[in-house]
């Protein structure tokens, strides 16, 4: 016999992701990732606006195209070096506000 669920009785993303942040450990991972997820959101969008792939993104930036895939991917913390270079590259701002509870990258 196979248990039914309502569509109802679902939780929404939004429940699911609170309940995860209360999780001592999930928490930590979420914090130490999220400017890497906060970039690769930026970068994500950056291209899709521009109409670049990820291989003419990296020879706007000078980087190779696994760099790139990497960035999107969020699996690396961006050294501010990085940062630095897409600034320039790119003719963008970033800017990291750091604050006790937070730390936000944020473009103009």
């Amino acid at each position: 016999m196979s248990a039914r669920m309502k569509l109802s009785q679902l939780k929404t993303s939004q429940q699911i992701a609170a309940a995860e942040a209360r999780d001592p450990q999930i928490a930590a991972e979420l914090e130490r990732t999220s400017v890497a997820e906060q970039l690769a959101l930026w970068l994500i969008r950056y291209r899709v606006e521009h109409d670049l792939s990820q291989t003419a993104l990296a020879r706007l930036v000078d980087m190779k195209q696994p760099a790139i895939a990497r960035l999107e991917a969020a699996e690396h913390e961006p050294s501010l070096a990085t940062l630095a270079r897409l600034s320039r590259a790119l003719d963008v701002s970033l800017t990291l506000a750091i604050a006790p509870q937070s730390v936000v990258l944020q473009s103009a």
